[in-house]
Order: C-alpha cells, then sequence, then structure tokens
C-alpha cells in the first residue's frame, strides 16, 4: 500500500516505538514480505525471518528486537511488530463501511447487469458489458474489468486468512488491499477471492474458474487459465498464463506454477512447478512418475503374499 512521503520520526511516534536510523528518513508505503518494494515499510517477529526481512527490498523492518540495520535502511523496534503494523494499517487505511447495495462511490460501466441481492462496496470500480448474477459481493476498493461474468454467491474481496495466535485469542492482521478481476474473466457460483494484504490479488484477462473455488490473498493468477471445481490456492501464489488444474486442487502458500502446466485432478501441490509439467498425487510430483509409484504401490500386496506363502 502507497502512502503520503512520512518520515521515519513520525511512523515510530504513531505507533510508540523507538528506532534506529535517521528522522527524515522517508516512508513511502507498507507491505507484507512477499509484496515490498523500496520505501515500505515491512514487519518481522520471528529470528527465523529476520534475514528474509532485513535484506529484503523494504527500506524500513519494524522488529522486535535491536539488531544492526543494513546501509541506507532504518529499524523499528517495537515489542509487538505485528500488532504495531495493524496499527499502521488502521491509520493510513481506516475502514468507512457502506450501508447501501451499491455504494454512492462505486463506477459501474456500461451495459453492466447487476442483479438483486448483490452488494457493491466503497469506490469499486466495474467495467462495461459484465453481468453479476444476485447475491454477489465485491468489497471496497476491488477492481472488476470489462465483459466480465460472476455467477450467484461469489464474494470478491474478503480478508486475508492471516493470523497471529495469541494464548487467548488469533489476533488477525488488517488487510487493505484488493482483488483485481481483469477482461473476459468467467467466474462460478460461490467462488471466495481475498483481497490482498497490502497488495493486489489478481486474476488474469480471459481466466475460467467453476464453482467453489477459493482464491487467497496475494495470489496473481495469468491469462487464459482453468480451474474446476473445489480447487483452493494459499496465500502469495503465482501462476502463470494457461494453467489448468482439475477438481479439488489444493496449493500451498508462496508457490510458483509456470505457464501451461496442467495439475490433475485432487492432487496436492507443495513445490513449484515448471511451465509446461503435468503433476498428480498428494504430495504432486510429475505425472508419469508419481503414477508409476502408485502402480508400484498396487504391487505391494501381492509381494508380500508371495514372501509369506515361501516362508
Amino acid at each position: 500500500m502507497q502512502i503520503h512521503p512520512t518520515s521515519l520520526k513520525e511512523i515510530a511516534a504513531l505507533i510508540h516505538a523507538e528506532y534506529i536510523g535517521n528522522d527524515h528518513h522517508m516512508i513511502t508505503g507498507f507491505n507484507e514480505i512477499h509484496r515490498v518494494t523500496a520505501g515500505d515499510v515491512v514487519f518481522v517477529d520471528h529470528p527465523k525471518y529476520y534475514d528474509k526481512a532485513l535484506n529484503s527490498a523494504a527500506t524500513t523492518i519494524i522488529i522486535n528486537k535491536p539488531v544492526e540495520c543494513p546501509e541506507g535502511k532504518a529499524l523499528i523496534i517495537h515489542n509487538e511488530p505485528f500488532t504495531a503494523f495493524n496499527q499502521l494499517t488502521q491509520h493510513f487505511h481506516p475502514k468507512h463501511y457502506s450501508l447501501q447495495p451499491i455504494s454512492a462511490t462505486a463506477k459501474i460501466g456500461k451495459n453492466t447487469v447487476i442483479m438483486p441481492g448483490c452488494f457493491i462496496g466503497n469506490h469499486v470500480v466495474i467495467g462495461d458489458n459484465c453481468i453479476l448474477h444476485p447475491n454477489v459481493i465485491v468489497y471496497d476498493h476491488c477492481q472488476i474489468g470489462n465483459n466480465v461474468i460472476i455467477q450467484a454467491g461469489t464474494v470478491v474481496g474478503s480478508d486475508a486468512f492471516y493470523f497471529k495466535n495469541r494464548k487467548t485469542h488469533f489476533e488477525q492482521l488488517e488487510t487493505c488491499g484488493n482483488v483485481i478481476i481483469q477482461d473476459y474473466v468467467r467466474i462460478g457460483a460461490n467462488c471466495t477471492f481475498d483481497k490482498g494484504v497490502t497488495s493486489d490479488t489478481i486474476i488474469g484477462k480471459g481466466t475460467i474458474i467453476d464453482n467453489l473455488v477459493h482464491v487467497a490473498h496475494d495470489v496473481v493468477i495469468g491469462e487464459m487459465c482453468l480451474f474446476a471445481a473445489n480447487v483452493a490456492i494459499a496465500g502469495c501464489c503465482t501462476i502463470g498464463n494457461n494453467v489448468t488444474m482439475w477438481g479439488q486442487v489444493g496449493v500451498s502458500s508462496d508457490i510458483t506454477i509456470g505457464d501451461g502446466a496442467v495439475v490433475q485432478a485432487q492432487s496436492g501441490v507443495g513445490e513449484n512447478i515448471p511451465a509446461g509439467k503435468i503433476f498428480f498425487g498428494s504430495p504432486a510430483s510429475e505425472a508419469r512418475a508419481k503414477m508409476r509409484e502408485v502402480f508400484a504401490l498396487k504391487q505391494l500386496p501381492s509381494l508380500i503374499h508371495k514372501l509369506y506363502d515361501k516362508s
């Protein structure tokens, strides 16, 4: 998320924290670790991830203990970086709930049909020649291109599933990103698309999505993909163009799937998939090799039986 340039001193004062760096070190945005760019603030609260945060593109790091500050960067020291990051989100991106079925600030294009029961939030942009079937929900700041069809009951822009486990409760990370659905996308019924934590969840041009598909926060999906029913994609995945996922595929977080890859039904993807490859199984691997494994396992009972017969 981009903000008006704000000094390190001002940001630290907002969250009542000490800092290491020049008072006038400028901050121009804040993002979670997968989406940071120069000028951003990022948070880290576990030594396991210190190096990743300190060496990331972010130029300001909220951290829970003093460490050596990389050249050209600044540190903000706070006992609870997760909570501090939430405070910054609430300050720079406060929530303003719409109480109207279609917000007065929404922009809807020519020849677009919004059927009864839909909710269109604040500052939503919907292009021309779209059809939103009954009970479609589009939350604040989300963007829908031209010639998009969304079937009944789909939710665009729900909060990211991102929590910190406290002793007495789960603390949710405040999310202020959005969802961008590009031109000619077709989305089935009862799908859910989480907004990015601080950036965009993107559905590429011409992609076709079946019923009951879930796309988590900060996922980027390329053009002309096809996902069958019950596909579930965890946060921060990057999926190329012309990717096919058949029914009930599950994809772990922060996975990259290359252009033209195919994931066969009921597969569980826990590693990156190169472009053009066909993967199958759980855990998924290259389909031919996986099928040989399955065939070998099927032979195991008869092999054991033969061994017992010989004894």
